[in-house]
């Protein structure tokens, strides 16, 4: 995908819908319909796919691209991620607590007295509330919660997350009265 400076993930095929060419789409956007409002949609194989037409089907998008006509060309497409340049993002149209994911990533992980806790490398929404991956120098990558009580602030233009190691779980809480936490324990 050399061709996108900023690469910003707006979907993924999901495969064929109907003999003319169509693919369902699970769309990252906002507003799902949106997915070809920010201009052309790039492969990370340098493909540039042009959308013509888009509607809602379940919880996916059904897509009709320029040049893709049957069922067959449709089904190449499967489990292709599409990406739009982060400058076509709409900045203006984002309240004063929301972000895009690609704006978080490469933040630094910080706490109050400045101790690092890695680098956000990656944003993942399972179904249950987003997650942060944070990678540090010689450490696996960790998950934790991206909500209000785990990241108590961003700093875009400082490049980082002012994280409560403890509500992230990063770090034991030594106050809690049940100690820490043991996988071992039983509940009686």
């Amino acid at each position: 995908m050399s061709k996108l400076k900023n690469p910003v993930l707006m979907g993924t095929i999901g495969g064929a819908q109907g003999l003319r060419g169509e693919v369902r789409v699970k769309s990252f956007a906002e507003e799902p319909t949106a997915l070809g409002d920010y201009g052309h949609l790039h492969s990370e194989d340098g493909r540039v796919f042009e959308v013509l037409e888009v509607r809602e089907s379940k919880n996916v998008v059904v897509v009709r691209f320029r040049g893709i006509n049957d069922r067959t060309a449709a089904e190449a497409l499967n489990g292709l991620d599409l990406f739009i340049e982060r400058e076509n993002l709409p900045d203006d149209d984002l309240d004063e607590d929301e972000f895009f994911y690609a704006d978080l990533e490469g933040l630094e992980a910080k706490d109050a007295e400045g101790k690092s806790y890695g680098v956000v490398t990656g944003v993942f929404d399972f179904g249950a509330g987003d997650l942060l991956e944070l990678k540090g120098p010689g450490r696996r990558p960790v998950l934790i919660p991206f909500s209000e009580f785990s990241v108590l602030e961003i700093d875009l233009e400082g490049g980082t997350l002012l994280v409560d190691p403890v509500a992230a779980g990063l770090v034991d809480d030594k106050d809690d009265p049940a100690g820490p936490f043991d996988p071992d324990a039983s509940d009686e």
